[in-house]
């Protein structure tokens, strides 16, 4: 089978690549990775010369490509059925491609008041209205998740589900929004896996700064 390759973009902010990669990565997929930095104001033309869309994560397989996040954890599920990227069982696959696609279209308050930034020291801002909302309904999620199946992951063993939600592990650690134990214990088992180091490790060696993410 063809390695596929897993365009992405810097490691320090780039949530939307961090969602498939860290996925990908801790379920042993083996994959290549090509990283695009940011170029702002305008983009980098290096991005929209591979990407339809003009953004990454692309994944790019013999000549198929394939964007956006949950798309690509999908599809890399179908061609590796055993690495655990979904659920075994039908009722858990239906779940977690429902509390994935709720993270892919939701909680747009969180997102914007507090961009991932892996660099970043950890303390707290001024919270805008909607954020507590997101981070009250993200914590019934994880809460109800972890009792059904007991952890220390989302479905008991590490999946996409939590690749998806692994830029929010940052908001929460990064600008301590959370006290609940169940919550913080979930999320220093995220920051613990191994494919999480490597992603932290990688991006605070990168030399770029985003004005628009330093909050």
């Amino acid at each position: 089978m063809d390695r596929p390759t897993l365009y992405i973009a810097n490691k320090n902010y780039s949530s939307w690549s961090f969602r498939p990669w860290m996925a990908l990565t801790g379920a042993g997929v083996d994959f290549e990775e090509v990283l695009i930095p940011f170029d702002y104001p305008g983009g980098n033309p290096d991005i929209k010369a591979i990407s339809p869309t003009g953004r990454v994560p692309l994944l790019k397989h013999g000549v198929l490509k394939i964007w956006e996040s949950l798309a690509i954890i999908e599809y890399v599920a179908e061609l590796y059925p055993d690495a655990g990227l979904l659920p075994r069982d039908r009722a858990g696959r239906a779940l977690a491609r429902s509390v994935s696609m709720e993270m892919l279209s939701s909680f747009r308050a969180l997102r914007s008041a507090c961009p991932m930034n892996i660099r970043r020291p950890k303390g707290r801002i001024a919270l805008p209205d909607g954020v507590d909302a997101d981070i009250g309904r993200i914590e019934t999620i994880w809460h109800d998740l972890l009792q059904q199946s007991g952890g220390p992951f989302l479905f008991g063993a590490f999946s996409g589900a939590d690749g998806m939600f692994a830029p929010v592990v940052n908001r929460f650690d990064i600008y301590d929004l959370v006290s609940r134990n169940d919550t913080l214990a979930y999320m220093e088992t995220m920051k613990a896996h191994p494919a999480w180091r490597k992603w932290e490790e990688a991006a605070r060696a990168e030399p770029w700064i985003v004005p628009e993410d330093e909050v």
